[in-house]
Formats: structure tokens, C-alpha cells, sequence
């Protein structure tokens, strides 16, 4: 079928609130560049919103999906086990930031390990408060998105939420919550937690804080260097779980590491992973401190497709793409060439008020006036559609919608990466017109 009866068909069998996205159907993709059932072809600067770290149908991943489904597909680990996902859980403990000895568990999407995360914490701790942040994204079911922030479209109608959980200023520097700046302002918004936070939630009823190193749906901030320390330390000193959401930021998406909160040199008690862990095949995990994940009743945590063999065949093939092909290190290279680009179109189109995010994770607030910084989604949005337009995909996020950002697979070409920021810039250009 075509992307027009396709469009149409979409329309009159999904549900509205599902149908979002492009007018475009993807026919194949491989690497950084996609083509739709008409064969046009467009350059990916969206990666599935973080799942294709690795690219589209990356051979070694391909091979190893096609291996383990000729073997079996599913038995349910919690009946009958298998190699894969001891072999994963093994390399995952082995990978993540800290020499404690660490154990794993896996479930099928983000929002899954998050609330694992936080039952794992809780039933650890004997506490129930959840400490969560302003701007945060962690899912959609009803514990993830009363822990998200952004209320439309994510939450909006879909009340009453869940209890026990607390929100604190982020280190959002641009826009700063106290109306300070950096470094003058000796990080206010973490000594924050520690002067106001534990008013409203104290201590001694808190099990654990849960932060992404770099914010994804919420647009792409990233603290100072001094922030995580800081935070990690009071939680430290008053019991309470610090828990790494990497499930956006993780698999080399920030540069040279593979996970994002190693630039801030902190241990996590707990993290969270997916998305580009199973590259495209539904898989997350928790990894932490073997007491804390060992201190759950077995069977208290669990699930039917939890360590999917042919999911952690992916991931494995991950794993190993991240070693052979030396991702963290591509990752590296991509990251300075995006920056270096995006702060020269900074210098060129006054619409763009802030460049941030860490390595390749990398976006642009777009704002009405550099000084007022009015936040502009109109721009946003226009920008995405004119890229769409010559054959660019990106997406837009932040919590007023404009801000652009950027997911590109880190196996992209020069070439590719080229025409896609050559697109960009055209794209700016065209709203000075």
C-alpha cells in the first residue's frame, strides 16, 4: 500500500490517540537512513526516539535475532531458563559504574523498569517516598506518569495518580528555578533537597530519589559537573536509594561512556535500562547492588516475557557491537561535530537560545527573544516539518515543546550526518523568510 492509503487506513482502525507521527510508512532501514513504502528515503535524526544507538538492522543484531528465533522464542525464564540471560545479566553487572558486587532483572519497556525500581526500593528500604524531579520523563503507566512531570499530553484526563511521590527542582541552568546563575549560584537547586525537599519529604519516610543523568522528553538538560555528587552524597548520608534512569541516556547515547552518569563519576545504588539495550526488540533491565536487589521475596518481582531470549539475543549482539565496533568512541567524534555544528547555527539564527545536552545527546531550545526567552514551539515545529519536508526526521520535546533534539544512530555516516545537518540549517533559514 501506499503512505496515502496507508495514512487513511491508520485512521480508521487505530485508535486517534495512537496515530501520531509522520505521513510516511517505513518500507526498510539500515543504518541511519529509512525508506517508505512510496521509496523515498529520509536520513534518521530521530533513532526511535533513542532505541537505535546501534543503527537499523545492524547485521550482527539481525544475525542474532535470526539464530536464537530458529532455537526457541519463548519459555518463560521463570520456568525454564536459558544461557542468554544469565550471559546478559552477567555483562550488564559487569558494565554499570560501580565494584560493588551487583546483580540484575529484567522486564519488557522503560516505564517497567522504573516501577520495578521503585518497588525494589521500597520493599528494601521499608520506606515508601519517591523523590522525582521537575521536567522528568519516566513512562506512562499510572506510578511512571505520576513520577512525569509534563502533564499534557502524558497525564492529562488520566487521573487520579499515585501516591508517595515528590518533585524537586531540576538543574536546569538556562531556566533557572531560583533565578541564578552557574557556577555563582554554588548549585542551589541541589542543596535544595537537602534546605527544602526533606520538609515536605522527610528522610526518614524517603526510599530513594530516581533522576535521569540527562533529561530526554524533558529537553535534553544535563547538570554541572557537581550537581550528581552532591545529590548523591545527601542521599547518602540520609539513606536514601540514588537511582540512575538511563533508559533514554544509556547504550553510549552522551559520548565516551556507555552509561550517562559515569561524566558525573557516581555509583548509582540502582539503574534503569532499555531502550537501545534490545536495538528495536522490547527489553529493559535493573541492575544495582546485589543486597538491595537480592532483598525482594522470590517471585516478588517478575514477569511472563521478562528476559526474552530473543531479546537478550539482541542485546547481547549489542553488547558486543559497543566493544567490537568501539561505539563509545564513535559516539565521542559524533558528539563534537554535532556541537560544533549546533553552535555555529547558534551564532546564525537568533531563534536558537540555548545548546546543551551531553556528546551527541544534543538539542535546541528555540525561543521568541534571547532575552525574555520565550519559549517558541511554533519554531519547533516548523523546523521538524520543513526537515521532514527534504527528508530529515526529527523530534521536538521540552517542557513548552521547543526545543529541538537530536538521536541520530551513532553508526551514521559522514556523509549522512552532513546532508542532515545541511538540512537543519536550511530548515532555520527558511523561518527568517
Amino acid at each position: 500500500m501506499s503512505n496515502q492509503t496507508l495514512v487513511e487506513k491508520r485512521a480508521e482502525v487505530l485508535a486517534k490517540s495512537f496515530v501520531g507521527g509522520k505521513p510516511a510508512f517505513v518500507a526498510s532501514g539500515k543504518g541511519a537512513m529509512f525508506t517508505d513504502v512510496d521509496g523515498r528515503e529520509y536520513i534518521d535524526f530521530a533513532g526511535g526516539i533513542a532505541v537505535m544507538n546501534v543503527g537499523h538492522s545492524h547485521p550482527k543484531v539481525v544475525a542474532a535475532i535470526k539464530d536464537q528465533a530458529e532455537k526457541f522464542t519463548h519459555t518463560c525464564f521463570m520456568v525454564i531458563p536459558y544461557e542468554g540471560a544469565v550471559r546478559l545479566g552477567e555483562r550488564l553487572c559487569a558494565l554499570t559504574p560501580g565494584s560493588f558486587p551487583k546483580k540484575a532483572f529484567f522486564a519488557n519497556s522503560g516505564a517497567e523498569a522504573v516501577e520495578n525500581a521503585v518497588k525494589i526500593s521500597r520493599y528494601y528500604t521499608k520506606k515508601t517516598g519517591i523523590i522525582v524531579f521537575d521536567n522528568a520523563f519516566h513512562g506512562r503507566t499510572l506510578l511512571t506518569m505520576t513520577m512525569t512531570h509534563k502533564a499534557k499530553p502524558y497525564k492529562f484526563g488520566f487521573g487520579p495518580f499515585a501516591s508517595e511521590i515528590y518533585r524537586m527542582p531540576y538543574a536546569y541552568c538556562y531556566r533557572c528555578p531560583f533565578g541564578l546563575k552557574y557556577p555563582e549560584c554554588k548549585i542551589q537547586c541541589a542543596e535544595y533537597l537537602k534546605n527544602e525537599m526533606f520538609v515536605e519529604c522527610p528522610p526518614e519516610t524517603t526510599a530513594a530519589l530516581i533522576a535521569e543523568p540527562v533529561q530526554g522528553e524533558g529537553g535534553f538538560i544535563a547538570p554541572p559537573p557537581e550537581y550528581f555528587p552532591r545529590i548523591a552524597e545527601i542521599c547518602k548520608e540520609n539513606g536514601i536509594l540514588f537511582v540512575s534512569d538511563e533508559i533514554q541516556a544509556g547504550i553510549c547515547r552522551t559520548g565516551n561512556k556507555i552509561f550517562a552518569i559515569e561524566h558525573w563519576g557516581v555509583d548509582p545504588d540502582l539503574m534503569t535500562i532499555a531502550k537501545s539495550l534490545g536495538a528495536g526488540i522490547p527489553l529493559s533491565a535493573v541492575v544495582g547492588r546485589a543486597e538491595i536487589m537480592d532483598s525482594v521475596h522470590p517471585g516478588g518481582i517478575g514477569g511472563t516475557y521478562g528476559a526474552n531470549p530473543v531479546a537478550c539475543a539482541a542485546a547481547n549482539a549489542v553488547l558486543d557491537i559497543i566493544e567490537e565496533d568501539n561505539l563509545p568512541e564513535k559516539s565521542e567524534a559524533l558528539g563534537k561535530k554535532l556541537w560544533a555544528s549546533f553552535e555555529e547555527m547558534k551564532e546564525k539564527y537568533v531563534v536558537i537560545g540555548d545548546v546543551r545536552g551531553k556528546g551527541p545527546m544534543i538539542a535546541m531550545e528555540l525561543v521568541k527573544d534571547r532575552e525574555t526567552k520565550e519559549p517558541d514551539a511554533a519554531a519547533a515545529a516548523a523546523v521538524a516539518g520543513y526537515a521532514f519536508e527534504k527528508g530529515l526526521i526529527l523530534l521536538t520535546c521540552g517542557p513548552y515543546g521547543n526545543v529541538i533534539r537530536c538521536l541520530m544512530p551513532l553508526v551514521i555516516t559522514d556523509e549522512q550526518l552532513d546532508k542532515g545537518l545541511s538540512i537543519m540549517n536550511d530548515a532555520f533559514a527558511s523561518l527568517e523568510k
